[in-house]
């Protein structure tokens, strides 16, 4: 099964993140299959960029979010439709 999730980069105690696709079994900061993303937990404000195209496709394809993607795909959603 296909899992979008957080893959942890950066150095101790400045965390940044990829949003990645990844078959669930893999390790957290193992092989991914694509990036659709990034999250910046030290910046305040619009601290992601998501490309809602390929999350979209990969969900069409049976892909689960985990909770905090899902989290930001919602705000990144929000976020599109006000820039509209």
């Amino acid at each position: 099964m296909v899992k979008i999730r957080l893959s942890r980069r950066g150095s101790k105690d400045r965390p940044f993140y990829k949003i990645v696709a990844v078959d669930s079994r893999t390790r957290r900061d193992g092989r991914f299959i694509e990036q659709v993303g990034t999250y910046n937990p030290m910046v305040e404000g619009l601290n992601f960029k998501v490309d809602l195209d390929k999350v979209d496709n990969w969900i069409s394809k049976g892909a689960k979010t985990s909770d905090t993607v899902h989290d930001i795909v919602k705000k990144a959603r929000k976020a599109a439709m006000a820039a509209e």
